[in-house]
């Protein structure tokens, strides 16, 4: 069982598109990008613990904020496409070059979609809880599954967090509780209040566009994996919402040769309940 060794590691910056990107790195080798959600108080210091873990084992590992998240600046409109977009943006503004994408959550979407878009520039997508790239059980489970996700988020919205609030975030994202140290839940409210708190509500209030084209909609992108070039890994929390253990099992029904693992006694922040086993996982993965 992992347990949580947090330590301070140095806030660095670059500019995209005018704005003050931050970022924290660990470790020289091949570059591992983390990419987090998009959750109130969501950013780079989820991955901590596991950029630690990675740069022992020989990576470069790396985790920015997404404009508009954390201590990076906001942008004056905040899309759905200009976060995504602020990947690549970051991997040159950073000089990393070609990178392996580790994405937690909803950023799960947007590595699937930058790696088909340009597969040149990615070596590997690990996918960390994604629901967003796992088959409905029927047709109205997306549906049900977004409409609860946006309720969330604008519960959310109503009234800035205090610790308390925060840590109840985290509780229902976690099997193992003990992991919530309370330096954990400060860092986490931290990056909920103050303009990260405004920021989230003008995404709930309806400033956070698609930022398409129209038309029809576009295939799923569960039914896109299988068209990546490159080697993807999906690891899922057993526990985690959504029926995602069931959903997953489904997909690796459907393409077994797909490289998708179900961890026990994990919730949706799999960087966290499943460290060691995303450890475990990537590595060998990533050396291939």
């Amino acid at each position: 069982m992992a347990t949580a060794v947090t330590t301070r590691l140095q806030d660095k910056y670059v500019t995209i598109d005018g704005l003050r990107v931050r970022y924290i790195e660990q470790g020289t080798g091949p570059v591992a990008l983390f990419l987090h959600g998009a959750s109130l108080g969501s950013t780079a210091d989820v991955f901590v613990d596991n950029i630690a873990q990675f740069a022992d084992a020989g990576f470069r590992a790396v985790a920015f904020d997404i404009p508009g998240f954390g201590l990076s600046d906001t942008p004056a409109q905040q899309t759905v496409k200009g976060q995504r977009e602020s990947i690549p943006k970051f991997i040159d503004a950073a000089g990393l070059g070609k990178v392996a994408l580790m994405a937690h959550s909803r950023s799960g979407g947007f590595a699937v979609e930058l790696a088909l878009a340009e597969p040149q520039r990615y070596s590997h997508v690990v996918i960390l809880g994604s629901g967003n790239l796992l088959p409905p059980q029927d047709e109205g489970q997306v549906v049900r599954h977004q409409a609860a996700q946006q309720r969330a988020d604008q519960m959310m919205a109503e009234q800035e967090p205090t610790l308390d609030d925060s840590r109840k975030q985290l509780q229902a994202d976690t099997f193992n509780v003990a992991l919530l140290t309370d330096e954990r839940v400060k860092v986490r409210n931290s990056r909920s209040i103050g303009q990260n708190f405004k920021n989230h509500v003008a995404r709930q209030s309806g400033a956070e566009g698609g930022g398409g084209a129209g038309g029809p909609a576009p295939k799923p992108l569960w039914q896109r994996i299988t068209e990546l070039k490159m080697p993807i890994l999906l690891i899922y929390g057993r526990e985690d919402r959504a029926h995602a253990a069931d959903r997953a099992t489904m997909l690796k029904q459907q393409h077994p040769e797909m490289n998708i693992h179900i961890v026990p006694n994990c919730k949706h922040l799999v960087p966290w309940d499943a460290a060691d086993e995303v450890l475990r996982l990537a590595v060998p993965f990533l050396r291939s």
